[in-house]
């Protein structure tokens, strides 16, 4: 049997989602210039920027809501493309920014939506669905809310049953825009501390967006820059938070600083 360390060190030098010249443009508009971008599997990437850049354009051109101008974009080094839809989704998990209420389901009910791709709108639900549906909500700490309506639970509550939902999709890949966008700090480090636990665990590959680059540099592993839809830095989390780096990115006067407890370093606008 392989050393499990040696298995994920092999993993962390593979490539899960990789772009090449990729472009889209809207109504004679170019929202993302060619592309040439690889995301390693078994890390968190976070994709940054200001409003605008094209992050959560590009992060739904990976997870195939749109179709790109041009270029390509390869996952597990085929095109992916050429994945039929159902056989994606059982590789690839989305969850965008905007998510629906789920009026009227339970925590339970939303959780196993996650095994669609497995089983399809006619398949009969196994003991097996309910095995994953069971520990998503035990890895994700919302077993204790199994009965609950989702519209009841409170906004942390609420993302952590989405993810769960993910998790028992069974995915290899995570594709997140924003999962803390409207969360206030506790609850930002809560799920994100959840999701930088289920990629060490279950050894997942994330990609994500996010606005803050103190809680992105913390957790992500690399960190991808975009501008005015073009890629302007990437390298890991650490290499990016440089002053004139993060100038350049923002478009403002940053100054870096080390966190007086961790000693890691810590952004903030002058």
């Amino acid at each position: 049997m392989k050393d499990e360390r040696t298995i994920s060190e092999v993993q962390r030098h593979t490539t899960v989602f990789a772009t090449e010249g990729l472009r889209f443009e809207v109504a004679g508009k170019t929202i993302l210039h060619p592309l040439d971008i690889g995301f390693k599997a078994g890390e968190i990437s976070g994709l940054i920027g200001h409003n605008g850049s094209g992050k959560s354009t590009l992060i739904k051109l990976l997870a195939r809501q749109l179709q790109p101008t041009g270029g390509r974009i390869l996952f597990d080094g085929g095109t992916a493309g050429s994945y039929d839809m159902r056989a994606f989704a059982r590789a690839v998990a989305y969850l965008p920014q905007d998510t629906s209420s789920a009026a009227g389901m339970t925590v339970e009910e939303l959780v196993a939506c996650g095994r669609y791709p497995w089983h399809g709108a006619l398949g009969r639900f196994t003991d097996l669905d309910r095995e994953k549906v069971e520990t998503a909500m035990k890895l994700t700490h919302v077993d204790t809310l199994a009965r609950r309506m989702v519209d009841t639970l409170s906004g942390g509550e609420r993302q952590r049953v989405w993810i769960a939902m993910l998790v028992a999709q069974d995915s290899r890949c995570l594709l997140l825009d924003e999962p803390t966008s409207a969360l206030d700090i506790a609850h930002q480090m809560e799920i994100l501390g959840l999701v930088r636990d289920l990629c060490r665990t279950k050894a997942l590959s994330v990609i994500l967006v996010l606005h803050n680059i103190n809680v992105a540099a913390h957790f992500c592993d690399h960190l991808h820059a975009l501008k005015q839809g073009h890629l302007i830095a990437a390298g890991p989390s650490s290499s990016l938070m440089k002053a004139e780096t993060l100038n350049m990115i923002y478009g403002t006067n940053m100054g870096v600083t080390a966190h007086p407890v961790h000693g890691t370093p810590l952004a903030y606008v002058i």
